[in-house]
């Protein structure tokens, strides 16, 4: 069991949250005092040899009073979790995907006008952040772009968190919307193959077994293309930066939205 140090609880309970907890196990500088999941009905779930707190009941999350909350469960249960934490002076680490940008925006208001600290990032690997960083660079000098996003079947959204965050910041990096090529004719009646579009940027969506979490842009230009490609070959990818944000979180005083600016690659 870990020493005390800062006490966390974590929210989703599925193989994701089984590997953070794990990880929030075996660091020194953590406790891991619960886990919270909505959609279980089990008193204590298994990590390492003890058993850990398990509640489906977000009134637990002011009785075991950590300092941070991790959550990687769904859209539906975090938009109930930061009221919750706020209100009970627990600063969220977020990474469930999906979620509305009303929301994020809400959840930095909550967490900003109680001098709280916490992270939001649609992805917490650390290639993933640097793609992300690249692709910013390169999209002022590219006018047109394609992201190809590649995902395990288990995962319930599509595009990406990333995709979607990667595009918009795309777009904001060039302050104009790529141009996209339309296609003059679709072969499968009410199917548009050339795939979703945010700023003009096309996205693509794959889901297959065997898939963990990949990405790539592909910039094209003039008789030459561009591409950045990142590949998370297991869910360990993201644990490093997960704990670095929970450990960042109790110092913090405002929600940082994004990995990148909690690693200084963007000060806005």
């Amino acid at each position: 069991m870990a020493s005390p140090g800062i006490r966390v609880v974590m929210s989703g309970a599925g193989n994701m949250g089984r590997q953070i907890m794990t990880a929030i196990e075996a660091a020194d500088d953590l406790e891991l005092i619960g886990a919270l999941d909505g959609l279980s009905t089990e008193p204590s779930v298994e990590i390492g040899d003890r058993a850990v707190p398990l509640s489906n009941s977000l009134d637990s999350l002011a009785a075991w009073s950590p300092d941070v909350v991790v959550d990687f469960s769904n859209a539906e249960w975090t938009v109930k979790l930061i009221p919750a934490a706020v209100e009970a002076g627990i600063r969220p680490v977020i990474g469930t995907s999906g979620l509305p940008d009303e929301v994020v925006a809400d959840a930095a208001r909550r967490v900003n006008e109680a001098n709280l600290g916490g992270v939001i990032a649609a992805n917490f690997a650390l290639g993933a952040v640097l793609m992300m960083h690249l692709a910013n660079v390169a999209a002022p000098l590219f006018d047109s772009v394609e992201i190809i996003e590649q995902h395990h079947d288990g995962k319930v959204d599509a595009p990406s968190g990333t995709a979607v965050a990667t595009a918009q910041s795309m777009r904001a990096a060039r302050d104009s919307d790529f141009s996209r090529k339309e296609a003059e004719r679709h072969n499968l009646d009410g199917y548009d193959s050339r795939g979703a579009e945010l700023g003009g940027a096309s996205l693509h969506s794959v889901r297959l077994p065997g898939l963990v979490a990949h990405q790539v842009i592909v910039f094209g230009g003039n008789d030459e293309t561009l591409t950045i490609r990142h590949d998370s070959m297991s869910r360990a990818s993201f644990i490093p930066e997960i704990l670095r944000a929970v450990r960042a979180a109790p110092a913090l005083d405002h929600l940082v939205i994004g990995l990148d600016r909690l690693l200084g690659l963007r000060t806005d």
